[in-house]
């Protein structure tokens, strides 16, 4: 259960690395800038599934009253999607404001 709700974001998530990989277009493809979009997208895909873990290590479980459990139950699952989804946009961000730094538009 602890990696469910990353496994059912993983296709957006594939899908947001196909995006970061194919565009811009307007940019070189050289082969060193393929080996960083490369390393960016794995060290994207491994930052969210850290965090995915940290969101499910951190979300707080229902407690038992007198009534029964208490709902809530869902954020154990709606945090690590949350937290997976967010790292793995911030870690592209970064890695498109490097490669646009290093090989974006020279006039």
């Amino acid at each position: 259960m602890r990696y469910l709700a990353f496994l059912l974001l993983t296709p957006w998530l594939l899908i947001l690395c196909w995006a970061y990989w194919a565009y811009p277009k307007s940019l070189p493809r050289t082969r060193v800038r393929r080996a960083f979009d490369a390393a960016a997208v794995l060290i994207a895909l491994v930052v969210a599934a850290e965090a995915a873990v940290l969101g499910f290590d951190t979300a707080l479980q229902p407690t038992i009253g007198p009534f029964g459990r208490a709902s809530g139950g869902i954020w154990q699952q709606v945090l690590p999607a949350l937290y997976g989804y967010g790292a793995l946009l911030v870690a592209l961000a970064v890695a498109m404001g490097l490669r646009w730094m290093v090989w974006g538009r020279r006039r």
